[in-house]
């Protein structure tokens, strides 16, 4: 079984998609921590309602990007992950912590690649197409290799139509439903390939 570590920021739903996938066996995997940088985080409730092993790592007063991330690698580390899944993790990582996982860390970004790089993708997205700039977004799944932003290597991507005629919430719906399907996927390919 590939172990997974997740690191999360937010309600966690991304999380809850890959706990249910290990549970059910499409993921051959085992989520075996949960990282947060906000304590009040609702993915460390999935993750405690899971029996998981849970981190809250906040970035201590005066503490540069580069020293938070070694302190968050040295804290990952502990649980010897196979991969590591930022899903909604809510900070851009340094070279302090992806080199301690080389290859091995996955990002979820709600986009299609090299389009809508950066936080509020989803929103953006919509006001386009509102504007009657764009008629389809997009999710990808892809490795961080280094600091740049939502721009690595891509192990998959979907396309989503934007209907402006609906509402912002509606697209998001569809949106974070496509995030949970690939991701589970993605990670579904990536065990399964590691493994054999």
């Amino acid at each position: 079984m590939e172990r997974l570590v997740v690191l999360a920021s937010g309600s966690g739903t991304n999380l809850q998609a890959i706990i249910d996938g290990c549970a059910s066996g499409v993921i051959d995997a085992d989520v075996v921590g949960v990282t947060t940088n906000r304590p009040e985080a609702h993915a460390l409730v999935r993750a405690a309602d899971a029996g998981i092993e849970t981190d809250v790592l906040m970035r201590l007063e005066g503490e540069d990007r580069r020293s938070y991330d070694a302190r968050l690698a040295g804290a990952v580390a502990r649980f010897d992950p196979d991969w590591v899944v930022l899903a909604g993790w809510m900070r851009i990582l340094t070279s302090e912590f992806l080199d301690r996982f080389a290859g091995r860390v996955v990002n979820l970004h709600p986009a299609l690649p090299g389009e809508l790089p950066g936080i509020n993708a989803i929103e953006r997205a919509w006001e386009q197409a509102v504007a009657g700039e764009r008629t389809e977004s997009g999710v990808m799944v892809h490795l961080v290799p280094d600091e740049g932003v939502d721009d690595g290597p891509v192990l998959a991507s979907r396309a989503v139509p934007v209907d402006a005629s609906g509402t912002l919430e509606a697209f998001a719906a569809t949106m974070h439903d496509t995030e949970h399907e690939l991701l589970v996927e993605t990670l579904a390919a990536l065990c399964a390939s590691d493994s054999s």
